[in-house]
């Protein structure tokens, strides 16, 4: 496998140059900062809390909810892996609306940085290409970023981008960590589209 060179807190506004009309699901930890940083912490935006292995089962009930909307999740490969097999209803229930980023450190960031599965062999595209999801790409640099942005946009969905990235901090952003209050906004947001 390729070395990464990406910075995580680089990659999502440039996947992501515009967050008008998505609806974004975020994992834990470090994705759920990331996506925080992204939209500024908005109301379309539900973090995940305490639910790891959740955020792409979700976000398959939001994009299935609200065909209307562009959906996104954000997650990291140690989240996906607890639950490898929401790949295959994804790609059984083919959501054409439906986006999933995996921002994959190699590495279980939140327990000390131990080496993942997909440091040493697991390669998280071919996993979903093996559970039926046709649209699926892996970035590692800088120079891939407007091809990842283009296939998040062009590509028929369910789509899939893997981007493997350096060993490092999420974005520095303080989110709101009311999970009642961020579920009532997000709640109002889907409701106004879907």
């Amino acid at each position: 496998m390729t070395k990464p060179t990406l910075d995580r807190r680089e990659i999502l506004p440039q996947l992501f140059p515009s967050t008008d009309g998505y609806l974004f699901i975020s994992g834990l930890a470090g994705p759920a900062r990331d996506a925080a940083a992204l939209t500024g912490d908005s109301e379309k935006l539900y973090t995940m809390a305490g639910t790891m292995g959740a955020a792409v089962c979700m976000g398959l009930g939001v994009a299935l909810s609200a065909p209307e909307s562009k959906v996104a999740v954000i997650t990291g490969d140690g989240e996906l892996l607890m639950n490898v097999g929401s790949l295959a209803t994804v790609a059984s229930l083919q959501p054409e609306n439906l986006s999933i980023v995996v921002v994959d450190n190699g590495c279980h960031g939140e327990t000390g940085g131990q080496p993942g599965h997909t440091a040493l062999r697991t390669d998280l595209e071919k996993m979903a290409e093996g559970a039926g999801i046709a649209s699926t790409m892996t970035i590692t640099s800088p120079d891939e970023l407007a091809d990842g942005a283009k296939f998040l946009q062009d590509a028929t969905g369910p789509r899939i981008l893997v981007a493997r990235v350096l060993y490092g901090p999420p974005s520095d952003f303080r989110r709101n960590l009311d999970p009642a209050a961020c579920r009532l906004r997000f709640r109002n947001s889907y409701l106004a589209t879907a």
